[in-house]
C-alpha cells in the first residue's frame, strides 16, 4: 500500500468528551470499532477527560487519546494554549487523512489546527430544530462551509442546513445500531418503555402525565418502565405520585447495554417525549426488536425513524393530550401494535451497522473524487 493510500485509511474521530455515557459518544465508539474492523487505523480523541468514564467497547480495535486531563469546562488562555499544542503534536504524530469532528465546538477548536491536506468532516448529532434554537446554527454558518463535508443525521436535516446555513457540502448518514437482534418482542406485555437519562431535556414528566391519562382510557393494567438514571429521579417519583400512577411507574435505573435487548423484548411500546432529539437511537433499537413507537415530532432524525401510522405514531411537539391519546390507541389495540411493530423492524434494517459503515465509506469515496 502506498503512503498516500495508508494515510487515507488513517482516521481521527474527535469529541469534546469521548467517554461519558451519551449518544454522541456511543455512536463515535461504535463507528470507530466498525471502521477499525474494516482495516482502518482509527483514533478516538477526547478533548477533555470524562468525570465518569464509560466503556463502550470491551476490546477496542482503535486507539484512544485524551488531550486535557480535566472535565469539560472553560479553559484559561494558558491551559487552552497547552491543550492546543498537545492537539497539534498528536495530529502531527498520527497524520490522519480524515478527521471527523462530532460537534460545532470541536470543529471550531480543531479546524485551525488541521493539516491543509486532511479531509475535515463535521458530524452534527443534533437536529436542525435544536441548532436553530441554540448557538450551534451560528457556529455552523461560520465554520462548516470550510469543511470538506458536513454530515447530518437525516436527508431532511441536511437539506435544511444547506438552505439556512448556506452549506454547499452537506451529506446525511444515520446513526447505527450496534447489533441486530435475532429475537423480537411478541408485544403482549402491558409495558411502555421510556429509555434515557433522567434529565430535564428528556421531559419524562410529560411522559408520566400522558401515561396516567392513557391509563384512564384503557381497562388493562399497563406499566411504564423508565430505564436510566439522573438528577430528575426524585422529582419524577413525586410527579408519578401526584399523577396517581406511582404504583404503575417503575424506575429501573441504569441497565447495562448488554441487557437492553431483554428490556426491549419485554416491552410493547417505546415512548419519546424529549424537548429535542437529533437521532434517538433508542427508537431504532426498539424498532429492531419489533417495538413500535409513540414520539413527539421534534426533528428530521425522529421522522426518519418513526414513519407516522406505518412504524409508529408521531405527535405534535409538546402536545401531551395528543400523546396520551396516541398511547391509549396502541395500548388498546394489539393488532395495530403487531402491524406497526413488524413494519418498524423492517424499517430498522436500514440502520444496521454494516449499512451505516457502507455509507461512511461511500462518503470517503465521494471526498476522494
Amino acid at each position: 500500500m502506498s503512503r498516500r493510500a495508508a494515510r487515507e485509511r488513517r482516521l481521527m474521530l474527535a469529541c469534546l468528551d469521548a467517554d461519558t455515557l451519551g449518544g454522541v459518544q456511543r455512536v463515535t465508539h461504535t463507528v470507530a470499532q466498525g471502521l477499525a474492523e474494516r482495516g482502518y487505523e482509527v483514533h478516538v480523541v477526547g478533548l477533555h477527560r470524562s468525570t465518569h468514564p464509560f466503556r463502550y467497547v470491551e476490546r477496542p480495535a482503535y486507539r484512544r487519546h485524551v488531550i486535557h486531563r480535566v472535565p469539560v469546562r472553560t479553559l484559561s488562555r494558558l491551559a487552552r494554549g497547552r491543550a492546543d499544542r498537545r492537539l497539534a503534536a498528536l495530529l502531527t504524530r498520527i497524520d490522519p487523512g480524515r478527521v471527523i469532528m462530532t460537534s460545532p465546538s470541536v470543529v471550531s477548536r480543531l479546524l485551525p489546527l488541521l493539516p491543509a491536506d486532511a479531509s475535515a468532516i463535521g458530524h452534527y448529532h443534533g437536529s436542525f430544530e435544536h441548532a436553530r434554537d441554540t448557538w450551534h446554527l451560528a457556529s455552523i454558518r461560520r465554520h462548516w462551509a470550510r469543511l470538506t463535508q458536513a454530515v447530518f443525521l437525516s436527508s431532511g436535516d441536511a437539506d435544511r442546513f444547506a438552505e439556512h446555513a448556506l452549506l454547499p457540502n452537506t451529506w446525511s448518514i444515520p446513526n447505527p445500531l450496534s447489533g441486530w437482534p435475532a429475537e423480537r418482542s411478541d408485544l403482549t406485555a402491558r409495558r411502555v418503555l421510556g429509555v434515557g437519562r433522567l434529565e430535564g431535556v428528556k421531559r419524562f414528566d410529560r411522559l408520566i402525565t400522558a401515561f396516567a391519562a392513557a391509563c384512564r382510557m384503557t381497562r388493562e393494567p399497563w406499566e411504564l418502565h423508565l430505564i436510566g438514571d439522573g438528577a430528575e429521579l426524585s422529582r419524577l417519583r413525586a410527579h408519578a405520585h401526584a399523577e396517581g400512577v406511582a404504583d404503575r411507574v417503575v424506575f429501573r435505573g441504569q441497565v447495562p447495554a448488554a441487557a437492553m435487548g431483554a428490556e426491549y423484548r419485554d416491552g410493547s411500546l417505546i415512548a419519546l417525549t424529549s424537548e429535542h432529539e437529533g437521532f434517538a437511537l433508542v427508537l431504532a433499537e426498539a424498532a429492531a426488536h419489533g417495538v413500535p413507537a409513540v414520539a413527539f415530532d421534534v426533528s428530521g432524525g425522529v421522522r426518519s425513524l418513526v414513519r407516522h401510522r406505518h412504524t409508529g405514531l408521531l405527535v405534535p411537539p409538546g402536545d401531551v393530550e395528543a400523546f396520551a391519546a396516541a398511547l391509549a390507541r396502541l395500548m388498546n389495540s394489539p393488532d395495530e401494535r403487531r402491524l406497526l411493530g413488524a413494519a418498524a423492524r423492517a424499517h430498522a434494517e436500514g440502520f444496521r451497522l454494516e449499512r451505516v459503515l457502507d455509507a461512511w465509506e461511500s462518503l470517503f469515496a465521494h471526498v476522494d473524487r
